[in-house]
């Protein structure tokens, strides 16, 4: 029994190729947004800002990125329990309140494995998890 654990995050080199990803989805889709990879411990890999993107998206990105890593789940999914009544009531004001709980948000999993996340905004939720998806899917295409 080891007495360490060992975290494989996604390289950079991969990461940027997943921004590249979800830029050209953005540009075919004509929306400005933010887009951030991050590791497993939801730490900034990879950044993009394009030109016109909304400017308080930044940290909504990055932050999606975070929660998704942290969470090892979509932003999406912790939404139902995260209003008031819901088991997860009060989430979002956790973790000096970068925790996100709308659409965009996406862990990125190999062989089961949490490996890394990606977080988009800058369009509307559903805009967001549409890119969140093709990054998802650029990744699997990428490494499986």
């Amino acid at each position: 029994m080891s007495l360490f654990t060992t975290t494989s995050s996604i390289n950079a080199n991969l990461a940027r190729k997943l921004i590249e990803a979800g830029e050209e989805k953005l540009h075919e889709m004509g929306i400005a947004s933010n887009i951030a990879i991050v590791d497993t411990q939801g730490f900034l890999i990879t950044f993009l800002r394009m030109d016109g993107a909304q400017l308080p998206s930044i940290e909504h990105a990055i932050n999606k990125g975070y929660t998704s890593a942290l969470f090892g789940a979509a932003t999406a999914s912790l939404s139902k329990d995260a209003v008031p009544g819901g088991s997860l009531y009060g989430l979002n004001i956790t973790l000096n309140q970068r925790v996100i709980v709308f659409a965009g948000g996406e862990p990125l999993l190999h062989d089961g494995l949490l490996v890394g996340a990606v977080g988009v905004s800058g369009g509307t939720a559903e805009q967001d998890q549409q890119v969140a998806g093709h990054v998802v899917q650029a990744f699997k295409d990428l490494v499986c």
